[in-house]
């Protein structure tokens, strides 16, 4: 391998290695979490229709029992469908408890209706009462029970779990885009939990007392919640200023923000939830309008490509870096420092709001209590992206998937039944150990 091809390796690693830990942990709570899947909802009575129509006639008299839950309400309306398309008779589809199906069996029975096959899926036929069926009721001799066909898979590779990781993580990773830019200049923004419940409490009171509350139109919410991003934007860039301007060092200033931040969301809300608004309003957080990808996960992913651009290939990019590798360098160079470091906090900012904006919109409500911790899992996932402290490197793509690291190991922590103190624990080594890592790589450097 040539010095080139190396120096171009060892940079890919530098700015993506976390990838391979990120495939690394997918791949052992894959393996832990291997289990039993049942199938159930319409996918499980689509199997299970299809399995009967290939072992019984066309004649043959279904019952159909499930539980009284959405899922089994799916489940009997696909499984019932399939049966009648293919010319099978449906005598009669219970849902509820044990008791129910009794009734329903002994209703066909005092009917003299034949019955050849009860339909259900695995939770229901592990009920005690299908033990000895044909002894409680003779009458239905050759009685079969079919489930859906039980098959291995990890839960963490479930469908709905991988988008739930994806939509969880939404806010975190949409706020880490500005502190990405920001940490990459040498600085931090310790405001931005505050801001997502300033955000959030903003938007949700607009929405309340000019917008119409729950009468609210698409077009007055989206009004409301911008004028909400643009007051965390101004926040932000007055960060930025009292930075440049006075010198004050980006820790305490933030701090402040911090603080006046959540005060002001506690005031403004009078210490209450906010909740007044459309049921439309939660479409941006749990919404999916596109392939049943969750609405913000669409909007996390145009960001971040988005950010990759402005990083990458325009000039404003390179002078963030530059501001962050040596401030002194990048202004004798002509580079504006003051006002790329006002920009910076003022994106920072007005990206939290945002990410406020969606948690309101997933919890349809704002609070003053929204955002708490969230500015050390925002750092959290820049640093263990690859964005060193020290300033000057970093990518908008490592940090995403320094997001999914920590969203990766509190899901499979929670999916293993790990209790909530010990995952602190476990997230605070990741943290170390991901700035143990930055230092060691600089040292690696200056003495190299």
């Amino acid at each position: 391998m040539s010095n080139k091809q190396s120096h171009r390796f060892t940079a890919v690693f530098n700015d993506y290695g976390m990838l391979g830990v990120l495939l690394l942990l997918c791949v052992y709570f894959s393996w832990v979490t291997l289990d039993d899947q049942h199938p159930n909802g319409e996918s499980g009575g689509s199997q299970l229709a299809e399995t009967i129509t290939d072992q019984f006639d066309s004649g043959t008299t279904v019952l159909i029992i499930a539980r009284k839950t959405k899922e089994d309400t799916e489940f009997t309306k696909a499984l019932q469908f399939g049966l009648e398309a293919r010319g099978l008779t449906v005598v009669e589809v219970v849902q509820g408890q044990p008791r129910d199906a009794r009734r329903a069996l002994t209703k066909v029975a005092e009917s003299g209706t034949s019955l050849d096959l009860i339909a259900c899926n695995q939770a229901t036929l592990q009920w005690s009462f299908f033990e000895n069926i044909q002894e409680k009721f003779p009458q239905f001799q050759g009685l079969k029970l079919l489930a859906p066909k039980s098959y291995r898979w990890p839960n963490f590779m479930k469908l709905d779990n991988l988008l739930n990781i994806a939509n969880q993580i939404v806010v975190i990773a949409v706020i880490a885009i500005g502190m990405t830019l920001v940490i990459i200049t040498a600085g931090i923004d310790l405001s931005v939990g505050s801001l997502i419940a300033f955000s959030a409490v903003v938007s949700t009171l607009l929405i309340r007392e000019t917008a119409g509350a729950e009468e609210a139109g698409a077009m007055g919410m989206i009004l409301c919640c911008i004028a909400a991003i643009l007051a965390c934007g101004i926040i932000g860039g007055f960060s930025g200023a009292m930075i440049t301007w006075f010198s004050i060092p980006p820790f305490i200033v933030t701090l402040g923000m911090m603080l006046v931040a959540s005060g002001f969301a506690y005031i403004i809300a009078d210490g209450q939830s906010i909740y007044q608004v459309p049921e439309s309003f939660n479409r941006l957080g749990i919404g999916a309008d596109f392939a049943g990808i969750p609405n913000a996960v669409l909007v996390m992913i145009f960001l971040y490509l988005a950010a990759h651009i402005l990083m990458s290939r325009t000039a404003l990019g390179r002078y963030i870096y530059a501001v962050g590798g040596n401030k002194e360098a990048a202004r004798l160079s002509g580079i504006p420092v003051k006002a790329v470091i006002l920009l910076v906090y003022t994106i920072s900012g007005l990206l939290a709001g945002f990410g406020g904006i969606i948690m309101a919109s997933q919890l349809k409500s704002g609070a003053p209590t929204y955002g708490v911790m969230y500015e050390l899992y925002v750092i959290a996932a820049v640093v263990v992206g690859g964005t060193s402290l020290h300033g000057g490197e970093g990518r908008v793509f490592g940090t995403l998937i320094g997001a999914f690291i920590i969203a990766v190991i509190q899901n499979g922590m929670n999916l293993t039944n790990v209790e909530s103190y010990t995952q602190k624990v476990v997230l605070g080594f990741v943290i170390l150990g991901a700035v143990l890592l930055d230092n060691l790589k600089k040292k690696k450097w200056s003495t190299g």
